[in-house]
């Protein structure tokens, strides 16, 4: 039988996941005092910047309020601004600064060890397969 649940896969990926996110939080945090999670979020602001801390949370499809805590602690790092938006005053758009583009930088080189090593684990062919998967398992869901 090979069924997802003969293969474990749901422990697999969890595992993985967790073991992956555990090591790039803990290289984030000694190069940018950052999770993966807030590193995320800088790096939607980068590329779609100035932007409302509602649309980083659907572009994350995180909860608004989930996002609350994670832009509070990136406004007291000095990693982004937060400003009134020019045509709807309700509404505060999320800028990165400086300081955010320099931990983007430093963030970037903890996720580009954890891609070596996943490199080194999986070959090229595997890789192409592998990443294909795991889009097919994200549209399922």
């Amino acid at each position: 039988m090979s069924s997802a649940a003969a293969h474990k896969i749901y422990f697999h990926l969890q595992i993985a996941a967790h073991q992956i996110k555990k090591k790039a939080d803990e290289d984030l945090s000694k190069a940018a005092s950052l999770t993966t999670a807030q590193s995320a979020i800088l790096t939607i602001i980068a590329s779609r910047g100035p932007i409302s801390q509602g649309a980083v949370a659907e572009a994350l499809k995180q909860n608004d309020s989930a996002m609350t805590a994670m832009v509070a602690r990136l406004l007291k790092l000095g990693y982004i601004s937060r400003e009134r938006s020019q045509e709807d005053g309700r509404i505060s758009l999320l800028s990165l600064t400086e300081e955010g583009r320099n931990a983007r930088t430093q963030g970037r080189q903890a996720f580009d060890r954890i891609n070596e090593t996943l490199d080194e684990a999986i070959s090229e062919e595997e890789m192409a397969v592998f990443a294909k998967v795991l889009e097919k398992i994200s549209e399922a869901f």
